[in-house]
């Protein structure tokens, strides 16, 4: 149980001094050159600082609460060779990361670390139970400078993001150490998530990191379609502005306030041709090889913006994508869970107090588990896993091998979908399917035991990590051309460029056509259920969680639906299904992910 809320001391946050920028170095150095022959030597003269400062940003982006390192597939990088053979590196996890990050600034005076969103949110247990107040603990000890919020920020609410960062015990669940909770050492900024009341950002939409002379100012913002993405109500009287808009304006502030070198810190993203974390999305040519909507996004941002650090496709790039003035600007995204952090070299020129982009070198790299662990990591991570042991480590079901959260159609996608027509025909006998969002599914399931449990045992800490967002089971009713409809809007109008493939539960099944355009790639002469043909005029019982029945994921149709009831959440639907559908003599096996037929 947590314990009472109560006051905790104030904390100290890390500072940076502040030192008057000399005025005219120029000009100083002139005044120097004309001293008399001999006066520069004397024993009190200091070296006046070179023109050019090379300072290190370092970044990574879509943590989402990964403490321990991400066990299956999201626990892997690929990395690709000159003779084009590929190799898979185990990595992630916080205490791995302490130890890369901190070897990384070694010997850099200069050195920023900044994020690009979607710290917390979709959480695994040891996180996700406390409301993220591990990560946030985390991030502070990763000496983490800024950071954009994301759209995860947003899954609790905007007051819940203001606790994270200000601190104080969660209202309902109160203080779960006697130390109370300090919050973010860190700002977290939101320059285009605005308060639809007062029309102000609800937190700083900009920061400067300040060294010496030196100075950088960051702008933060989330992808302007958050509310596409996240609940209803954690985006409950909140305004998103458009990214680029955003970013320009606040660039003329910061250039107004006398900073002229400004990063950009955008929770949207691109997805390159390859998988490979360390693929040239530059070949042939400046960001050839990376397509969405980061690409628009960078060639619109004003060329006062020296670099943009991205995220949220959970893709690894380090790229130029030219600005609108057509000269090459750096865009990078670090992949997610920790598995990769981004070292940038931005070349400061005291004369101008900007970037000299052309001199700017950016690469990613992988957060290996061959390091030594950090050992503040290490306690951090034993505290909060006794905390959460008593409730993570029970058993749940049981499977023969793996299943795994990747492809179209996934084998857990269509675990979970498969879970929440059972319960929908607890609920109602009518129920005929479910389906289940893609973005919802957060993990596999392994077959390999990750503690003492034993191979083949799921625990619920694994099936937190799984599905984490609370959501609940909702049932509703749909013509048969609503649900074809439904099928349709997955990769037309907003998902069109970007599909949001919903996963099936059995008995339901059609032909994804992926060589045609927009809402055609459904073969609507191909959808069936149970064999049979739907009827447009008929009416069906779906169940889906609140998510997508609030027409989540651009899917609005699946906000229309009648004849609503809303049942447990969609965690305890795959648990009740698991235990009923497995034991240690009978595991279940993965589905075949055979739903949907696709042709390419």
């Amino acid at each position: 149980m947590p314990a009472t809320s109560q006051s905790y001391p104030s904390r100290r946050r890390r500072t940076y001094g502040l030192l008057a920028v000399a005025a005219g170095l120029a000009t100083a150095g002139a005044l120097v050159a004309a001293l008399p022959a001999g006066a520069q030597d004397t024993e009190h003269a200091k070296p006046l600082p070179s023109r050019y400062q090379d300072v290190q940003l370092l970044s990574f982006n879509d943590l989402h609460g990964n403490l321990e390192p991400p066990a299956g597939s999201s626990g892997r990088v690929t990395e690709v060779h000159e003779d084009g053979t590929t190799k898979t590196i185990d990595a992630g996890g916080v205490e791995y990361l302490a130890t890369h990050l901190r070897q990384a600034r070694e010997g850099n005076k200069y050195s920023i670390t900044a994020a690009g969103g979607d710290m917390v949110g979709a959480s695994p247990l040891i996180s996700g139970l406390f409301h993220d107040e591990p990560t946030i603990e985390a991030l502070n000890k990763l000496e983490l400078d800024v950071t954009s919020v994301g759209n995860h920020e947003f899954d609790e609410g905007a007051k819940e993001l203001a606790r994270l960062q200000n601190g104080g015990c969660h209202p309902t669940d109160g203080c779960y150490t006697d130390e109370g909770f300090a919050g973010a050492d860190f700002p977290y900024l939101a320059a285009n998530v605005l308060d639809e009341k007062s029309g102000k950002p609800i937190l700083k939409p900009y920061w400067v990191w300040k060294k010496k002379d030196v100075k950088i100012g960051f702008i933060g913002v989330t992808l302007e379609d958050t509310p596409g993405v996240v609940s209803a109500e954690g985006v409950k009287g909140l305004k998103f502005k458009d990214e680029v808009e955003t970013i320009n304006k606040y660039a003329k502030v910061l250039q107004r306030q006398g900073v002229r070198s400004i990063v950009a810190l955008i929770h949207e993203g691109g997805l390159p041709a390859s998988t490979s974390y360390n693929y040239n999305c530059d070949s042939p040519g400046a960001g050839d090889g990376v397509s969405g909507p980061i690409v628009d996004i960078a060639k619109n941002i004003t060329p006062s913006v020296d670099a943009l650090v991205t995220g949220h496709t959970h893709a690894a790039y380090a790229c130029t994508i030219n600005d609108p003035s057509g000269k090459p600007r750096t865009v990078t995204s670090a992949a997610s869970f920790g598995r990769l952090y981004t070292d940038t070299t931005l070349t400061y020129d005291r004369f101008t107090g900007d970037i000299a982009r052309t001199a700017v070198k950016s690469a990613n790299h992988v957060v290996t588990r061959t390091v030594a662990k950090a050992p503040d990591m290490t306690e951090l991570i034993s505290k909060w896993n006794t905390l959460a042991a008593p409730i993570g480590n029970r058993a749940i079901g049981y499977i023969s091998a793996d299943i795994p959260n990747s492809g179209t159609e996934s084998p857990m996608g269509d675990l979970i979908a498969d879970a929440q027509l059972a319960y929908g025909k607890q609920l109602d006998p009518e129920t005929d399917l479910a389906l289940m969002n893609p973005g919802g599914v957060r993990a596999g399931l392994t077959y390999a035991a990750k503690g003492t449990e034993g191979d083949g045992v799921v625990t619920y800490a694994e099936g937190f990590t799984v599905q984490p967002f609370s959501n609940t089971v909702n049932l509703q009713d749909f013509t048969g051309a609503q649900l074809i409809q439904v099928l349709k809007e997955q990769v037309s109008g907003s998902n069109a460029a970007s599909p949001k493939i919903l996963q099936p539960s059995s008995g339901l099944t059609y032909t994804l056509d992926l060589t045609k355009t927009g809402a055609d790639r459904v073969v609507t002469d191909s959808i069936k259920l149970n064999g049979a043909a739907i009827d447009p005029a008929a009416t069906y019982r779906v169940a889906t969680n609140s998510f997508l029945a609030g027409g989540g994921d651009g899917i609005t149709t699946l906000g229309q639906g009648t004849n609503d009831l809303v049942g447990t959440d969609d965690l305890a639907a795959l648990e009740q299904y698991l235990t009923a559908n497995s034991s240690a003599a009978s595991p279940i096996a993965p589905p075949a992910a055979n739903r949907i037929t696709i042709v390419q």
